[in-house]
């Protein structure tokens, strides 16, 4: 965060970036996240609409007034490459935001020899502060990068980054490895999970989080995981506990409350989690600390990091290893 703090400090966009109608990020897995976040914690903030792609192609309203978001941390994967060539046919405002690859080669590749101003502004960063190399756990790169992006475009007022790290920092002592289980829920949550499918929800500024929470209780934990937003799954997910009968047995979900919530949110958790009682299936609420949005988002972010990181320890499993994800790439490319 700090690293490509710094960083932003001195990047620059052309003033034509500033009059955009739309926001359009492309990225797929650990790449999309950051706006996953971005996207629920300013949503009473941004102005203009946000997509996220995950995808080869690009929807219709993607046009010479979207601002494109290109997010690869390797820089290349092969859908956003894909979809940020069809963005410069159609002339959308591109930036680029990766740690180089062929998607830093493609912004300097657009640059003319006469002018080498019309090359493609882009966020490069190191990954020298994310030494695992695995773009789930480098959110700081692009969560922070692509808020210094919206800020330069106008789009966001000055986010508070020295406090987002200080919470942080604040939450790691709380969640971290040398916290004591008695008073550390992500490790009392992570021995509740054993040999259960984890689903998250949360709401309005934490739907993010959710997200956030199982790409990584997928990727670090090697469980299958997945999220809902309330108060949707409260109309149609509840019948579905019904069946198949092994669902006691196999399913365990997390809910992020909050005291920031619409009030009439905050009473569908409690309600929840008894109705998930009367079907015999497991529940925790993760009730948040922090006192602002931005802060409890940072504060479940970390929580949920540590949270998919006990359950691989507890399971015997390297958290950083992807065998499945690297077999499918190779297999792509040959």
């Amino acid at each position: 965060m700090k690293e490509v703090w710094k960083q932003g400090e001195m990047f620059k966009l052309p003033t034509s970036y500033k009059k955009v109608k739309n926001i359009a990020l492309l990225g797929m897995g650990g790449s999309a996240i950051g706006m996953h976040f971005i996207k629920s914690v300013f949503a009473d903030e941004l102005e203009v609409p946000v997509e996220i792609i995950n995808d080869y192609k690009l929807p219709a309203l993607v046009n010479k007034d979207t601002l494109v978001i290109a997010s690869s941390y390797s820089g290349g994967t092969e859908e956003t490459l894909q979809a940020v060539s069809e963005a410069k046919k159609r002339k959308a405002k591109i930036v680029v935001i990766s740690a180089g690859g062929k998607l830093a080669e493609f912004a300097l590749r657009q640059s003319s020899v006469r002018a080498k101003s019309n090359k493609l502004p882009a966020l490069i960063f190191t990954t020298k502060n994310n030494p695992c190399k695995q773009p789930r756990m480098g959110l700081g790169y692009s969560i922070v990068g692509q808020i210094v992006i919206l800020q330069k475009a106008g789009l966001l007022k000055k986010v508070a980054i020295q406090k987002m790290m200080k919470t942080i920092e604040e939450f790691d002592k709380k969640l971290g490895v040398k916290a004591g289980e008695a008073t550390n829920p992500a490790m009392q949550f992570a021995k509740k999970l054993l040999d259960k499918s984890v689903w998250f929800a949360g709401s309005e500024h934490l739907v993010g989080n959710a997200h956030i929470a199982a790409n990584q209780m997928n990727e670090n934990g090697k469980r299958f995981a997945g999220y809902f937003a309330l108060p949707e799954l409260n109309h149609h997910l509840l019948e579905g506990m019904v069946n198949p009968k092994s669902n006691k047995d196999s399913l365990f979900f997390i809910l992020f409350n909050s005291n920031l919530y619409y009030p009439r949110v905050q009473k569908r958790y409690n309600i929840t989690k008894d109705v998930l009682a009367q079907n015999v299936i497991s529940c925790e609420i993760y009730q948040c600390q922090a006192k602002d949005k931005l802060s409890q988002a940072c504060e479940v972010l970390v929580f949920s990091a540590y949270l998919s990181y006990y359950c691989a320890m507890l399971s015997g499993i390297d958290p950083s290893n992807i065998p499945f994800v690297d077999y499918f790439k190779k297999e792509m490319a040959s």
